[in-house]
């Protein structure tokens, strides 16, 4: 997937998970708990949509790469990649 597509399939996840999320006022940098105000509860409804949309498991430990749409899109293109590698 391109950077876009990804960018594209986080916000859809995201905003499945938080409809009340406006993706034109998202920014790069916002932080999906502490900006967004995602609980515990919404951040493994993210994890899970990003696993049926895009097939990658995303461990526990790795949560904090997908804490922000700066950080979330190079780490999925980089498991997507291995994924299919």
């Amino acid at each position: 997937m391109t950077e876009t597509e990804m960018r594209r399939a986080f916000i859809d996840a995201l905003v499945g998970v938080a409809p009340d999320i406006d993706p034109g006022s998202l920014g790069a940098e916002d932080h999906i708990q502490r900006d967004l105000g995602l609980d515990s509860m919404d951040v493994l409804n993210l994890v899970a949509a990003l696993h049926d949309q895009l097939g990658i498991d995303i461990p526990e430990a790795d949560y904090p790469q997908i804490a922000t749409l700066a950080l979330a899109v190079p780490y999925l293109q980089a498991a997507g990649a291995s994924r299919q590698g």
